[in-house]
């Protein structure tokens, strides 16, 4: 991981065509834009982490201990 220390308007160049700018500094946030190709996804780390869990918790089964009681009988042919 590189680890820079950048002022306000100045800018991080990643590649030919990615370029990060330090816009504003407040408090304990720091406002950056970044200008990329349409190509490249930019995406929040923590929003791509809750849609993850929230699609892995929607398709995870909703079996209870009844349920797998029952599951267990119909496969035994009971």
């Amino acid at each position: 991981m590189l680890v820079l220390t950048r002022k306000v308007g100045e800018r991080v160049l990643i590649g030919d065509d990615i370029v990060v700018t330090i816009l504003d500094v407040r408090g304990d946030g720091v406002r950056v834009g970044i200008e990329a190709p349409r190509g490249i996804r930019i995406q929040r780390d923590e929003v791509v982490k809750a849609v993850t869990e929230a699609n892995l918790e929607a398709t995870a089964p909703a079996v209870g201990p009844d349920d797998a009681e029952t599951l267990i009988k119909r496969s035994l042919g009971l």
